[in-house]
């Protein structure tokens, strides 16, 4: 096997980190700064924290931003930014202010609109403003990808963004922050983690690094998901998943994802489903359709985390759904017989090509069929 291995980001771990940004800024010789924040964190005054601890080096804070930023949300704070000469972004939330602020970071340096480049009409050039990312969820491992995440509801469009631009200088994992995540975003964001590292795991672009990071996420996930979501308080499971989305987005960063991401997007798109709630809603059937493939390469993996194989541990993935209550079938999911074939076609995204086992539409209507 031939690989290789890249992770440019500078990773800040630990509970309380926030209060050091100041001297992590001065050290990284950043200056005049937006802060890019989930609209709630402004509402809670959380980002009136961040400002504080800054000491004046953040100056101006953007928050239009809806759940799956769209086009306009990114356009909106490039504008921002050129207008008033900002150096440097820190986006503060969940996948969605991490994508906007990636996005917004790269096209403020030109003269477009981010709609060509989403489009893959244009190329990012390699000059981009410095991007420190802040995770307030443990879910995307966006703080550590080059990927972006983002709508375009002029055509109906929702699709990943990549670019090398989008890494961050430096990720502040600060699980403190995770602490006033509602239940039903820790269960949604928390399964997005334990995809990410399966789907890094069994991707045909596998490599020894990232598997071993994913094997290292997907125990943590098993352990502390739950935990974590009967008790916001429970200051251990909120590290602990914090470390697990950190690591499964390191599994799954140069791998990337698989069917479960590939299917998550028409559940997204036209039944609103949150993005982890639709990436797990069929990651136990894929974990059982790839158990065998590759040498059984994903039965090792479920017993070296302690599960008889990887049929038990996809009964133990459908049992975690049903704990955290979220949507297990088409009817809970307000999906109709009749929108099967659809979903199917429209499933049939690029990272489908990176699963183990070969999909075609045919075998995605048997599996939406088995959902009902």
């Amino acid at each position: 096997m031939a690989w290789t291995y890249s992770q440019p980001v500078k990773i800040i771990f630990g509970n309380n980190k926030i209060e050091s940004l100041h001297e992590i800024f001065t050290e990284l010789g950043l200056k005049n700064g937006l802060l890019v924040s989930d609209p709630i964190f402004v509402q809670n005054n959380v980002a009136d924290k961040i400002i504080d601890h800054s000491k004046g080096l953040l100056v101006k804070v953007f928050s239009d931003i809806v759940p799956n930023p769209t086009v306009d949300n990114v356009d909106a704070c490039a504008k921002l930014i050129k207008e008033n000469n900002l150096e440097f972004v820190v986006a503060l939330g969940g996948g969605s202010s991490l994508d906007c602020a990636k996005a917004a970071a790269s096209v403020c340096v030109t003269e477009d609109s981010i709609v060509p480049y989403h489009n893959g009409e244009k190329k990012f050039p390699e000059n981009h403003l410095p991007l420190i990312a802040m995770p307030t969820t443990a879910g995307t491992g966006s703080e550590v990808t080059p990927v972006a995440v983002l709508s375009n509801p002029y055509i109906g469009k929702k699709a990943p963004l990549a670019s090398d631009n989008f890494y961050p200088l430096c990720a502040i994992v600060d699980p403190v922050l995770t602490t006033t995540t509602p239940n039903f975003v820790t269960a949604s964001t928390g399964l997005d983690v334990l995809a990410h590292a399966l789907e890094g795991f069994w991707s045909i672009h596998h490599q020894p690094i990232c598997d071993a990071v994913a094997q290292h996420s997907t125990k943590l996930v098993f352990k502390y998901l739950l935990r974590s979501y009967k008790d916001p308080n429970d200051i251990e499971a909120k590290e602990k998943m914090c470390e697990a989305s950190l690591m499964a987005g390191l599994a799954f960063g140069l791998p990337k994802t698989t069917g479960p991401h590939a299917c998550s997007f028409p559940l997204t798109n036209l039944y609103h489903l949150p993005h982890g709630e639709a990436c797990a809603f069929t990651l136990d059937y894929f974990a059982r359709i790839n158990a065998e493939a590759e040498n059984g390469r994903l039965n090792n993996f479920a017993k070296e985390i302690g599960f008889e194989d990887a049929y038990a541990m996809a009964d133990e993935i459908a049992n975690l759904k049903k704990a955290l209550n979220v949507k297990t079938t088409l009817s809970n999911a307000g999906i109709k017989d009749e929108d099967i074939e659809n979903i199917a076609k429209l499933s049939m995204h690029p990272n489908m090509l990176n699963n183990p086992v070969t999909m075609d539409q045919e075998s995605l209507i048997k599996m939406y069929e088995s959902l009902r």
